[in-house]
């Protein structure tokens, strides 16, 4: 093999394993988008709940619940 083709043997190996970490940086980017989205929907469900049981808790008596007759 001559130095020429070596170097062109080299530079193709460089070049498969380029575009192999290219695509793995892209199929890695749109996990984290679809994640942080997810996030963001749960984040938003979560919102609504803790809203959701202060509204309940605001109509709640204030005094305590008796203790039930059998006590």
């Amino acid at each position: 093999m001559t130095d020429s083709e070596a170097l062109t043997a080299r530079i193709d190996a460089l070049e498969m394993r380029a575009a192999e970490q290219e695509r793995t940086i892209e199929d890695l980017n749109t996990t984290l988008l679809a994640q942080w989205k997810e996030m963001d929907e749960l984040k938003r469900e979560m919102a609504r709940l803790g809203a959701q049981m202060q509204d309940i808790e605001g109509h709640l008596p204030d005094a305590p619940e008796p203790p039930p007759p059998h006590y």
